[in-house]
């Protein structure tokens, strides 16, 4: 497709995404009209700060804010706050909006994102930490629990990656917390089992209840204090439950316009939806993996930033095949650990160094590095992005190093006629 180099050009959704695919289409010189739209009243910010460090007090709304608001008058982007699309017209190419208006568009960008899934048939009186607003909810209840009693008790019900820095965030405030966890280890969906368990460990040690294999099957509330309990008989209570299990990703638009749907809207790998002019990008999209084949729906901060540009270069006519490896980060405690391709996808983990402290563990699939984790490796990290991009087999000699350097070890692969990607 062409857009008009004066054409405009409508961003449903203001999460990094969007920002990002709105900064890239000016980077790229377009010169027409950027509309961005999103739901939330606040101006775009950094998600991933709200179950770190905008729960645990220790940075400002401010701080978290992507661009500061003169940023978007300057770029000639019109953002709209607390605007919500209500109806995609693929046949008219128009985006309805809440306030009864119409935006035209030579093309459109859904970056909807998603919203946290919860347990309202279950504890309705629950919280969820996804969006600044739910920190303006949450953090009342917590100061006013903290009041009643000496020491406030928060049951987090889920112990993925939202759900254990969470915990850690209210740990680290004074809070007695409780992690209850539906699968058999906590971090399931991105840690292998021995990391998994490191993890564990950590927050057992700085006094987070940890519990897995919990079914739960009943809650109530009296007096202000909620019980759970699971199909084992076990019960926890809490002044405060907060639910983290997971995200469902917001296509009702899409859904509506007659968009290929498929636990996420359906994309190519120039994130091009099944309408004409319309892209999607970051979590909402579900799209090729050009590296392990399939596809999938990834919910990274880092992966919505590089799709949005993705999308912005394709919706210009100059996109290339995505083939971004993953790559994200969770910080707990004090203890930051990078994520880099699947780890939990390989046959095989390679640890160096010590879990529980700095170390680099490689997952493989077949002598492919498929993943990697690491603590206090960084550089490394970044290698591995290469390698696993590359596909090529890592040689034996290599992985048993006594303190492999993966950097090092890229290099010398380019060296024996086995190139990295850059």
């Amino acid at each position: 497709m062409t857009v008009p180099r004066r054409g405009q050009i409508v961003i449903v959704g203001s999460g990094i995404a969007g920002v990002s695919a709105a900064r890239t289409l000016r980077k790229e010189g377009f010169a027409g009209s950027i509309v961005l739209t999103g739901a939330e009243r606040a101006q775009p910010y950094r998600r991933p700060m709200v179950s770190k460090e905008l729960l645990a007090g220790a940075a400002s709304a401010e701080r978290a804010r992507l661009e500061q608001p003169a940023f978007w008058a300057d770029m000639s982007i019109e953002l709209r706050t607390a605007t919500i699309a209500t109806r995609l017209d693929t046949d008219a190419a128009r985006v309805e909006l809440g306030d009864g208006s119409e935006l035209a568009y030579d093309a459109v960008v859904l970056a909807t994102g998603g919203r946290a899934k919860r347990l309202d048939h279950l504890v309705p009186e629950a919280y969820t930490v996804r969006q600044l607003a739910d920190l303006d909810a949450l953090r009342p209840v917590l100061g006013a629990a903290g009041k009643v009693g000496e020491t406030p008790s928060v049951l987090v019900i889920g112990g993925g990656l939202i759900g254990m820095e969470v915990a850690a965030a209210v740990r680290g405030s004074g809070a007695e917390v409780t992690v209850l966890e539906a699968a058999d280890q906590v971090l399931e969906r991105v840690l292998p089992g021995a990391i998994s368990a490191s993890y564990a460990r950590l927050h057992r040690d700085r006094g987070v209840g940890v519990h897995t294999g919990v079914r739960l099957v009943a809650a109530e509330t009296r007096d202000a204090v909620t019980t759970v309990s699971a199909e084992d008989g076990r019960s926890w209570r809490g002044d405060v439950v907060i639910v983290a299990v997971g995200m469902t990703p917001e296509t009702g638009l899409a859904e509506a316009a007659g968009l290929s749907v498929a636990d996420g809207v359906v994309v190519d790998e120039y994130c091009a939806a099944s309408a004409p002019a319309v892209f999607a990008a970051g979590d909402v999209a579900r799209f090729p993996n050009a590296i392990l084949g399939g596809t999938e729906r990834v919910e990274h901060w880092n992966h919505a930033q590089a799709h949005g540009s993705a999308a912005a270069r394709s919706v210009l006519g100059h996109g290339s095949p995505y083939r971004e490896v993953p790559w994200c980060w969770t910080s707990q405690f004090s203890r930051t650990l990078q994520i880099a391709g699947w780890p939990t996808r390989g046959d095989e983990l390679v640890v160096h160094g010590d879990l529980d402290g700095s170390f680099l563990a490689l997952s493989l699939a077949e002598d492919r590095l498929i993943g990697a984790l690491g603590v206090g490796r960084p550089k490394d990290i970044r290698a591995a992005q290469d390698l696993i991009g590359d596909g090529a087999p890592l040689p034996r000699d290599l992985l048993g190093a006594g303190d492999l350097d993966l950097v090092a070890a890229a290099a010398t692969l380019r060296s024996a006629g086995a190139p990295a990607a850059s």
